[in-house]
C-alpha cells in the first residue's frame, strides 16, 4: 500500500496504466503482468475485485450501484473478505486494463489547493489467484528411519494467494488544502481512518495486547496486510518543498515504525471437493455399467442353465413316460393277441361242426346236438375265465414283487424261473431308483440355480456382493429369501416346497450315495436350506450336522469340503448350534481341513465357521487348546483378500468376546490372541487396503487396547501406531471414538507418547 500527503505521487506509483508509454505504467499494472506470466490456464485462475473507501462505506468500482458493502471475518480463521463485492474472472491483460479503466472513471477525486486531481477515497485492488496441485498429507516416520508407514496417498488440493494493492487517500491539513463544506467532511472521514491506521501499527511496533482495528473500515480490512498472515510492502511518499517539512517527518516516522511489524506467512490450501467430487462422479459411472454389464451377463447364464435344466427334466419325464406308453401298449397287444386267439377258436369250433352235420347223418342221429348260441355262451365264458386268471396272475406278481423284499436271496439250487423274475424286478427297482435319483438332482440343481439367482439380484440391488453361505460363494451372514424357482412351470416356491416334494430325510441319506454327483448336489441342497434360520434347527434335530462333520472328516473331493463347511458356518451362526459343533469335534475337522485346503473358496468357508464360533464367550478356551487360532492364522498363507476378511472378521470376534469377559472381570490376563502369535499379523494388516479386512482388524486392536495387561505387548508390537492413526482417519466413526477412549484412558499408551512427543487430540 502507497501512504503520503495528499499531491506526492501515491496514485501515480501504484495506479498509473501506461498506455502511451509503458514505462510509466503503476504497480498494478506490473503486478498483473507479472502474475499472468507465471500461471497455467489449465490449473490456475484469476478473479479481480476493485473497491474504494468513502465516507467510511466500501462501494464497488466495478458496479457503482453496489455501495456500503459489508465486511466478513470468518470466525474459526479470522480471515477478512467482502463477499457482497463484484468478482470478474479474469484471462489477459487487456481486459484487466478495461476494468482498471471503468473503476478509475467511477473513483471520487476533486481539486485542492494540493493537488488538482485529489483522490478523495481508499482505493483497494483486490486480485484473487486458485492454483489445483497435487498435495500429500503429513506422515509418520518410524524412529529408526525406516520408510513411514502411515504415508497418506496424494490427494488434489487448492492453493489461494490474494494480491491486496490499497491507493490510500493522502492525509491533509486543512489551512493548507482549502477543503470547505462536503470536501471538508471527505478530509475529516480521510484523517480518521489514516488515524486508526496509525493506531495499529504503532500498537504492532510495539507489541501491544490489543490492536485497534475496529476502529475504522480501512483497518478491518487490510488486517491480514499490516499485522496477519501476507508479505506486505509499505510505499511511503513525501513532497520536496521544505514548506511541508511537518508532513514529511510524519510520514517517515509512520513507515519506521512499519518497519517493526512482523507478520507470520502462512500458505493456504484446501481440498479441491469439486474435482474430487467429479472424478468420484465419472468412477460411480463407469463401476454402474460394469455392474450392469456383468448383470445382464449373469442372467442370461442363468437363464441359459434354466433353459437346460428344464430340457433335462422334461427329456427325462419324456423318457419315463415312454417307457411307461411302450408297457401299456405291450399289455394291450398281449390282451389283444388273447381275444384274437380265441376268436379263430370259436370259428374253427363253427366250421367244424357244420362240417360234420352235412357229410354224416349218421352220426349226427347218434352225437347230441348244440346249439351255436350255446357254443357261443361257452366260449364267453372262456374268455371271462381267461380274464379273471389274468388278473389273479397281475396280483400274484404284485404280491410276489413285495415278498421278494422280505424273504432272504434263494438258495443255489432255487427255481430258475423265480431267480429270473427276482432279477427283472430288482433291475427295473434299481432301474426306478435311478430314475428317482436323478429327478432329485434335476430338482436340486434348479432349486440350486434359482436360489442363487435370487441372491445375486439382492446383492446387485444393494450394490455390493452377497452376504450368504447359500450361494457357497459369499460372505457368512444367512440369506434371507423368501422363495426359490417352482419345480414344475418356473414359477418361486418357498424351502417348505423341497420338504414336501424331497423330505428332509431322503436329502440327508442321499449325502451318503455312492455316485458322487448326487452327493454333491444333495450336500448343496443341505447348505442352501442350512441358510434359513427356519430350517437349522430341523437339520440338527435330523442329524444334518452329523452328517456334514463326517463329509468333512472322510470325504476328500474339495467340491464336497467346501460345500460341506459352508453349510457348517451356517448352522455355526446359531449360539446353540456352536456348542454341538465344539461337542462334535467339529474345531477340530475345520482345523484339519484348514491345513489341507488350497483352494481360496474352501478357506474362505472354513474361515467364516471359525469366525462364527470365535463370537461365543464360552468356547475360547476350547477354540485355542484345539487349535482354532492357529488354523485361522495358517489361513492367511492363502492370501485372497475374501479369505484374509474371515480370518479379520475372527480375531474380532474373539477380541471382543475377551474384552467383553476382562470388562466383566471373568477373564484375567493377557490376551490368547497375543499368546498365539496373532499380534504381528494384525499390525501388518492394519492399514489393509481393502475395507473389510482394515475395518475388522482396527476393531480388534481397539478391543486388545482395552486391557491394560496388552498395551505393553502392543506398544513393543508397533500397534500404538496404529492407534494413533485410527484415531485420526478412521473412516467409521464409532472405531475412531473408541480408539481415542482407548488412549486416552491407558496410563501406559499416554506415558509412551508423551515420550515419543506425538500429539493427541
Amino acid at each position: 500500500m502507497a501512504y503520503g500527503q495528499t499531491g506526492t505521487g501515491k496514485t501515480f506509483t501504484l495506479g498509473r496504466l501506461g498506455e502511451e508509454d509503458t514505462s510509466d505504467r503503476g504497480i498494478m499494472v506490473r503486478s498483473m503482468e507479472d502474475i499472468f506470466a507465471d500461471i497455467s490456464p489449465e490449473t490456475d485462475s484469476v478473479s479481480v475485485s476493485y473497491l474504494q473507501l468513502y465516507m467510511e462505506a466500501i462501494q464497488d468500482l466495478l458496479d457503482p450501484a453496489n455501495d456500503n458493502i459489508p465486511i466478513v471475518e470468518d470466525p474459526k480463521t479470522g480471515d477478512v473478505s467482502v463477499p457482497g463485492a463484484t468478482l470478474v474472472e479474469i484471462r489477459d491483460q487487456q481486459s484487466f486494463m478495461e476494468l482498471l479503466r471503468i473503476g478509475e472513471a467511477h473513483r471520487i477525486a476533486a481539486n485542492t489547493k494540493l493537488n488538482t486531481e485529489s483522490s478523495r477515497s481508499h482505493a483497494i485492488l483486490m486480485v484473487h489467484v486458485k492454483r489445483s496441485v497435487m498435495g500429500r498429507e503429513d506422515i509418520i516416520s518410524s524412529e529408526n528411519g525406516d520408510p513411514p508407514h502411515l504415508a497418506k496417498p496424494f490427494k488434489s488440493l487448492v492453493r489461494k494467494s490474494k494480491l491486496v494493492v490499497v491507493d490510500l487517500a493522502g492525509s491533509e491539513r486543512i489551512h493548507k488544502s482549502g477543503s470547505e463544506g462536503h470536501m471538508l467532511e471527505e478530509a475529516k472521514a480521510i484523517n480518521l481512518s489514516l488515524s486508526a491506521l496509525g493506531k495499529c501499527i504503532n500498537a504492532l511496533a510495539e507489541n501491544s495486547p490489543h490492536v485497534p482495528v475496529r476502529d475504522s473500515k480501512l483497518t478491518r480490512l487490510l488486517k491480514d496486510s499490516f499485522g496477519g498472515t501476507a508479505r506486505t510492502s509499505l510505499i511511503v511518499t513525501i513532497g520536496p518543498s521544505p514548506r511541508h517539512r511537518g508532513e514529511t517527518a510524519s510520514t517517515i516516522l509512520f513507515g519506521q515504525r512499519a518497519m517493526k511489524v512482523e507478520n507470520m506467512l502462512r500458505i493456504k490450501e484446501e481440498f479441491d471437493y469439486k474435482s474430487l467430487s467429479r472424478r468420484l462422479e465419472v468412477q460411480l459411472d463407469k463401476l454402474i455399467a460394469e455392474n450392469e454389464r456383468q448383470q445382464k451377463a449373469f442372467e442370461d447364464e442363468v437363464e441359459r442353465i434354466n433353459v437346460e435344466a428344464q430340457n433335462r427334466i422334461s427329456e427325462v419325464e419324456r423318457s419315463f413316460a415312454d417307457a411307461l406308453e411302450k408297457e401299456r401298449l405291450k399289455c394291450q397287444m398281449d390282451y389283444m393277441e388273447s381275444v384274437k386267439q380265441l376268436e379263430e377258436k370259436l370259428v374253427f369250433n363253427q366250421q367244424k361242426h357244420d362240417c360234420d352235420g352235412f357229410t354224416d347223418d349218421k352220426c349226427i342221429l347218434q352225437v347230441p346236438r348244440f346249439s351255436v348260441s350255446e357254443e357261443v355262451v361257452e366260449i364267453r365264458k372262456l374268455l371271462e375265465n381267461e380274464t379273471n386268471l389274468r388278473k389273479v396272475a397281475e396280483e400274484e406278481v404284485k404280491n410276489l414283487r413285495s415278498q421278494l423284499g422280505q424273504h432272504p436271496p434263494l438258495a443255489a439250487g432255487g427255481d430258475a424261473e423265480m431267480l429270473k423274475l427276482r432279477k427283472i424286478l430288482e433291475d427295473e427297482a434299481r432301474q426306478k431308483k435311478k430314475l428317482e435319483e436323478e429327478i432329485i438332482i434335476l430338482r436340486s440343481q434348479l432349486l440350486q440355480l434359482s436360489f442363487e439367482a435370487d441372491q445375486m439380484k439382492m446383492c446387485l440391488d444393494r450394490g455390493g456382493t452377497g452376504n450368504a453361505f447359500a450361494g457357497l460363494d459369499s460372505s457368512m451372514s444367512p440369506v434371507r429369501h423368501s422363495q426359490l424357482k417352482d419345480l414344475g412351470n418356473g414359477q418361486k416356491a418357498s424351502i417348505a416346497t423341497l420338504f414336501e416334494q424331497v423330505g428332509l430325510q431322503k436329502i440327508l441319506t442321499l449325502l451318503e450315495s455312492e455316485d458322487a454327483n448326487v452327493r454333491i448336489h444333495a450336500v448343496k441342497v443341505v447348505a442352501n436350506l442350512a441358510a434359513e434360520e427356519a430350517n437349522q434347527k430341523k437339520i440338527v434335530e435330523a442329524g444334518g450336522l452329523s452328517s456334514l462333520l463326517m463329509l468333512l472328516r472322510s470325504f476328500e473331493d474339495e467340491t464336497v469340503r467346501r460345500v460341506a463347511a459352508g453349510a457348517i458356518a451356517n448352522l455355526a451362526m446359531n449360539e446353540a448350534n456352536q456348542e454341538l459343533i465344539m461337542t462334535q469335534g467339529g474345531i477340530s475337522l475345520l482345523s484339519m481341513t484348514a491345513a489341507d485346503a488350497e483352494d481360496p473358496q474352501t478357506l474362505r468357508m472354513v474361515a467364516g465357521a471359525i469366525a462364527n464360533l470365535c463370537g461365543n464367550d464360552k468356547l475360547q478356551m476350547k477354540l485355542r487348546s484345539e487349535g482354532g487360532i492357529k488354523a485361522l492364522l495358517g489361513i492367511v498363507r492363502c492370501g485372497h483378500p475374501d479369505v484374509l476378511s474371515q480370518v479379520a472378521r475372527g480375531i474380532a470376534n474373539f477380541a471382543k468376546c475377551e474384552s467383553r469377559c476382562s470388562t466383566q472381570g471373568t477373564k484375567s490376563g493377557r490376551s490368547l490372541l497375543i499368546d498365539e502369535g496373532v499380534l504381528p499379523w494384525i499390525v501388518q494388516n492394519a492399514n489393509s487396503e481393502a475395507p473389510p479386512i482394515r475395518r475388522h482388524i482396527e476393531l480388534a486392536l481397539c478391543h486388545l487396547a482395552q486391557h491394560e495387561v496388552n498395551a505393553r505387548d502392543m506398544i513393543s508390537g508397533g500397534a500404538l501406531w496404529e492407534l494413533v492413526r485410527i484415531s485420526h482417519d478412521c473412516s467409521r466413526e464409532d472405531i475412531k471414538s473408541l480408539a481415542r477412549r482407548t488412549l486416552s484412558s491407558s496410563p501406559a499408551f499416554r506415558s509412551e507418547m508423551r515420550r515419543l512427543r506425538m500429539e493427541f487430540d
